[in-house]
């Protein structure tokens, strides 16, 4: 996985229901396949607001890599499945996932 600026990326501006079931499908097998299924336990608001995105709901806070707030995942026009977060300063960050990341649904 590589942390990349947002000024390399490109975000395309709708995602069909396919990507936004191809996320939320990533992102439950990413969390670790939880037995309330991945609304319960991160829900997810698909919105369009500057770019198409699968948003965290604010009021439920997912923490990554212990200090990192899950904030939305996304995908690229070039099809690259990207994670944004808030790092332990509260700046925006993407990293953009491996192929085997997003197949195999490895959490990091």
């Amino acid at each position: 996985m590589n942390t990349i600026t947002v000024d390399k990326l490109t975000f395309k501006k709708k995602l069909s229901m396919i990507e936004q079931f191809a996320i939320k499908d990533f992102l439950f097998k990413w969390v670790g396949r939880p037995a309330e299924g991945i609304d319960e336990f991160l829900p997810l608001e698909y919105t369009e607001c500057v770019f198409a995105k699968m948003e965290a709901i604010q009021e439920k806070a997912f923490v990554i890599n212990g200090n990192e707030h899950f904030r939305y995942a996304t995908i690229t026009e070039a099809n690259q499945m990207v994670i944004g977060f808030l790092d332990w300063n509260n700046e925006l960050k993407h990293r953009v996932l491996s192929l085997d990341e997003v197949l195999i649904g490895k959490h990091f």
